[in-house]
């Protein structure tokens, strides 16, 4: 009963016809990276290496090392999501490729009582390469693109989605504040319908301050959050203990979600390697969501 209500919870407009205020790809909605994921999930102004490619492209103009990235996030009831980035330069322009694929498994399929007959999976998939340029010193621009698939038994649909992305750094010292607006695009027809993207718009602001007495650098984010199919607008807030640039501990939380609100992880740095832990915890016994990630950074 807990895994139905989970595939509810995140697939319903992809099991059920879609309506005006319905959006769907639930996946679209998972965030990208721990470090990020247990600051609150908002991202927009505090994504400074190549996750930005999920929450503010626009971050992506101040990349000057290439970086690999690894993330594995153990969702609950059986779904999982795989996600990969990498940032590189190309013609002087810096560039991310982003790469999701997300599985809800072991679906049951039941037309009379007893042993279910067999069972199927429900994938997602997409692929993106974002951008971001300088405006003026402190204003940049950004940009990403990319292709959606969603497999559901046997209906298959793909389609387009864009994001677009600003900041602002130093506002005043140690400032910096940020915006998206993400997943403006259409999908194919999935049976008889077309699922809705889940267009969402944040902005967000971030200050990091030094503590020299604790050799420890300090973040605090905050913003807000909305999906313009939904009424609802959520507040994201989050902060981040770095002690001598080797080891992190982080908080979050997250306003008017149905199953889930705190976040918070750890990350530990050696030498070009970055390691992110993230744990969710989620209500009516649904369990717990453990994000892992594995970065490299080239000098």
């Amino acid at each position: 009963m807990k895994k139905l209500f989970f595939i509810v919870l995140i697939s319903s407009s992809i099991l059920t016809a879609q309506t005006a205020g319905n959006s769907g790809l639930a996946f679209l909605k998972l965030g990208f990276g721990a470090r990020n994921i247990a600051m609150g999930d908002l991202g927009v102004a505090t994504a400074n290496d190549v996750t930005a490619l999920n929450y503010n492209p626009a971050l992506i103009s101040g990349f000057t090392k290439s970086q690999l990235l690894f993330t594995h996030n153990e969702l609950i009831q059986d779904s999982r999501s795989e996600l990969f980035g990498a940032s590189f330069s190309l013609f002087n322009l810096p560039f991310a490729l982003g790469i999701n694929t997300t599985t809800i498994s072991d679906i049951e399929i039941r037309t009379q009582p007893g042993e279910a007959q067999s069972s199927f999976n429900i994938n997602y998939f997409y692929v993106s390469l974002s951008s971001g340029f300088d405006i003026t010193e402190n204003l940049s621009l950004g940009v990403t693109a990319k292709y959606l698939n969603e497999n559901l038994f046997l209906a298959e649909a793909n389609g387009w989605g864009f994001d677009f992305g600003a900041n602002y750094k130093n506002v005043i010292e140690g400032l910096n504040i940020g915006a998206s607006l993400r997943n403006i695009g259409s999908m194919n027809e999935l049976l008889h319908e077309k699922t809705e993207l889940p267009v969402d718009l944040r902005i967000g602001a971030a200050y990091s301050f030094a503590v020299n007495n604790l050799e420890s650098d300090i973040t605090v984010t905050g913003g807000l959050q909305k999906y313009t199919a939904s009424d609802n607008s959520h507040i994201h807030l989050g902060a981040e203990f770095l002690f001598k640039k080797m080891f992190a501990v982080r908080a979050g939380y997250m306003s008017g979600y149905e199953t889930k609100g705190l976040t918070a992880g750890l990350g530990i740095f050696w030498s070009s390697i970055n390691f992110d832990y993230a744990f969710t915890p989620y209500d009516f016994d649904l369990g717990s969501s453990h994000t892992i990630s594995l970065m490299y950074n080239f000098k």
